[in-house]
Formats: C-alpha cells, structure tokens, sequence
C-alpha cells in the first residue's frame, strides 16, 4: 500500500476579509491521487507562502500583510506550534526560502529582499530583525511596474536569485547576508539576468544543466536562460499554454516546477485555468516543448503546486492551489505524454495560496 504524503497548506483570508480573520496552516494528505486527511493546525493571518527548514523541525510562514511578517513554528509530529515571529523586512511578502542557516524573503509591495539568521541545528529564529535589501527601477507596464517588486526567492549554490516583477530583471545576492548587511541597507544587488521589457519575471526552476526558466506573468511567456559568466543571458522563449486566449482576457502563469527527473516542466496558468506540461530537451542548447494542457475547471485561478516526490513511475502526482474556487486539486499527470486529469478535490474554508511537500 502506498503511503500517504504531507502537505503543508497555506492560505488567503476570505476575498475581501481582513487578514486574521481564521485562516492559517492545514496538514493534509494525499496518496494515489486522493486526499487522504486534512486539518487546520494552526491560525495565523495570511500565510499564503511557507518553507520547510532542512532538518524538518521548523516551519517558516509569510503574513502577506504590509508591513509583513515572518513566523516560525516547531514542527510536533503533526501539530505546528509558534516559535516566533519577526518583522519580513518590507510589505506583502509572497514567498519565502530556507537554507541551514538563513531564511530568505521576497517582499511583493517594495520589493525589498530581507533575509533572517536561523539556528543550523534546528532553524530557529536567531535574530529579531531581517537585513534588508532594497531594489529601484520600473518596467513598460503602468500598472505593474512601477516600481520593484521582489515575487520569487532561489538558492543558487552560495547565492540568492530573486525575481523582480516590476524591474523584469534577475537579482543576486551573497549568501551569508544575513549578517554582512544592516538592517535597512543600501540597494546591493548585482543584476544577474535581464528579461525582455513588459515579462513581469513571477517564479524560475533552475535545469540539471545550470540553464534558468522563467515564467513572465505579464506576458504569458516561459523563458529560457542559458549561464553567461557570472550570469545568465535571454535565450528565447515559448508560450506557456497552447491554451488560446479570448481578445479582452489575459493568461497569468504563476508557479513553475520540475519534474524529479528533469524531463517535464509544469506551469499553472490562471485565466485559462490549466495546468500547462513542457517536455524538456535539456543540455548545451535547451529547449522546451509544449505537450499538453490539463484543464483545472473554471475558475480555478492556480496560484501555486507541487509536483510531488516519489510518483509512480507510471504518473505524477500534482497537487495545485486554486485560489479561485478555494479547493486543493490532486491531478494524476503521464510522463510519456503530459496528459492528465484531477483525480480528487478538497474544498477549505480560506482560499489555499501554498503546497509544501512535508
């Protein structure tokens, strides 16, 4: 009999709702395809992006609130219990990263990068203030960008990549920051990668090979970015649905995510409301290429998924955020072919924002 996997859920207060209004963090499983158990362990207001400390005994939640905050819990066998907070350093962040000895987050509103010192052995919280990292610039859109806004967090070997919606540029910064700057610092970042204008960079996945895709929110594009010294440089792009779009509607990719063995590439797309499959051709030269598109229902609005570890050789499991209809969705996905179909639905009382593999 397979054995259940677990998720941590984050999520949005009710559309219009003041946050803290009993959202929080849900524990749920998922094995076969199907939604096993689920329960709220803990309240705390618009925890829409968590990440896992190495060692599993601490969770790191955002409050996309502004200013934002960031909260640790201990993590009691399937109880969350609090552990601290402190402030995110700017307003509304929307994703956070964890290594052994820091915690790094992307605050959306300012686009200040902020990261925090955590304990090695046991992630805890070492410092009451996050050093800070400001950005400056706009992008073609008006309403968008006008000005930085930090959306994505990635470790890259001893360095931090981060996603700037608003500049359409990549962002790095030295790990080991978290003591190297003060609180409030100056704009430090070195500009890793430059999109083309109007992208809107959302979320990246880094290939086997060291080449970068980026999803554009504003232009419904993945792109792909091949290294260049100390760098990456543009190297063409693809849409990120076949999925053909009304005049006067939009399509808003939002996460993307590799396969275990590096081979597909999944992207949700919000508006069309699919999960879109890419078949990778990795290595000097990579390429992608669209192979399917896996309907998710009508307003769905896939704000976030994972694609989980250890799925059958013969299918993935896929477990998607949508935001839109306030449900968790189990999707069985084929390798060969990319095709694939929702297996099973969990509707919770706050619209789940995050899937966190446990």
């Amino acid at each position: 009999m397979t054995s259940a996997t677990v998720l941590w859920i984050g999520t949005y207060p009710h559309p219009g709702s003041e946050p803290g209004g009993g959202e929080g963090i849900w524990r749920v499983e998922v094995s076969g395809g199907r939604f096993t158990a689920h329960d709220l362990v803990v309240t705390t207001p618009s925890p829409s992006f968590l990440a896992l400390h190495p060692s599993g005994r601490t969770l790191y939640a955002v409050g996309e609130t502004a200013p934002g905050t960031l909260a640790a819990f201990d993590v009691d066998g399937d109880r969350l219990v609090p552990a601290g907070a402190v402030p995110s350093g700017g307003d509304d962040p929307c994703h956070v990263v964890a290594t052994d000895d820091e915690v790094w987050v992307a605050n959306y509103g300012d686009g200040v990068a902020a990261v925090v010192p955590v304990e090695p052995a046991s992630g805890a919280l070492a410092a009451e203030q996050p050093a800070t990292h400001p950005h400056a610039g706009t992008g073609p859109d008006p309403d968008r960008q006008q000005g930085p806004h930090a959306h994505f967090v990635a470790i890259d070997g001893d360095r931090v990549l981060v996603c700037d919606l608003g500049t359409d540029q990549l962002r790095g910064y030295p790990r080991g920051s978290a003591t190297g700057a003060t609180p409030h610092g100056a704009a430090d970042a070195a500009v890793v990668a430059t999109v083309p204008p109007g992208t809107g960079p959302r979320h990246l996945v880094r290939l086997p090979g060291g080449a970068l895709v980026v999803v554009g929110e504003l232009d419904d594009q993945a792109h792909l970015l091949v290294p260049d010294g100390d760098g990456w440089k543009h190297a063409g792009s693809v849409p990120a649905t076949g999925v053909a779009v009304p005049e006067g509607s939009a399509a808003l990719p939002s996460h993307v995510a590799l396969s275990d063995d590096g081979t597909l590439l999944t992207i949700g797309v919000r508006g069309p409301d699919v999960l879109a499959v890419h078949r990778v051709a990795d290595g000097a030269t990579p390429a992608l290429h669209h192979v399917a598109d896996v309907p998710l229902g009508s307003d769905a609005w896939p704000r976030h998924h994972a694609v989980l570890s250890g799925s059958d050789d013969d299918a993935l499991t896929v477990v998607v955020a949508a935001q839109g209809t306030s449900e968790l969705l189990a999707l069985r996905v084929d390798p060969a072919s990319g095709a694939g179909e929702v297996t099973d639905r969990l509707v919770l009382p706050t619209p789940p924002a995050c899937v966190l593999e446990g």
